[in-house]
């Protein structure tokens, strides 16, 4: 996929994984939030690996992140977005989203979704609402899988 980055003053959005600062990606998720906490940094380099990733940097210190998770035909998963709290309030948060809303390998899908409990406003301004029928969605949620008290193995076989 062809890397696309936009600038705006001293701040550049990039869809380049080389780019990419893991181990401050690693830092905020595991630590700053809810969703991720305590994620194994392995585990992290396997879902990055796997996905459309979309840095934010300020003179090319990572201070924000959001990845796609895509068949980049019919569905798109929106996760994992962060702006470093000193960077917010600048309207960098809606420039990220507008970026990764404009990329062109994610235009004509017939559904986006996203999991959050912040920034409802922001992605309001995109289209995203609640779920209109709550009723048909199901979930398999584990939030302590990144718990290292939690041992179940996930890789049994279903019968």
């Amino acid at each position: 996929m062809k890397i696309i980055e936009s600038y705006r003053d001293d701040y550049t959005i990039s869809t380049n994984k080389d780019k990419l600062d893991i181990l401050s990606i690693h830092k905020f998720l595991a630590n700053e939030t809810d969703w991720a906490k305590d994620i194994p940094i392995n585990t992290l380099k396997t879902s990055i690996k796997n996905s459309l990733n979309f840095g934010l940097y300020y003179k090319n210190q990572q201070i924000g992140f959001a990845r796609i998770i895509s068949d980049f035909s019919t569905i798109a998963y929106l996760g994992d977005v962060f702006i470093l709290q000193e960077y917010r309030g600048k309207g960098l948060s809606k420039w990220l989203i507008n970026e990764i809303m404009q990329h062109p390998n994610l235009q004509g899908l017939r559904r986006w979704i996203l999991l959050t409990n912040t920034a409802e406003w922001l992605y309001k301004k995109y289209g995203f609402t609640e779920i209109a029928n709550p009723e048909f969605y199901m979930e398999k949620h584990n939030p302590n899988v990144y718990n290292s008290r939690n041992t179940t193995n996930t890789n049994k076989t279903l019968k």
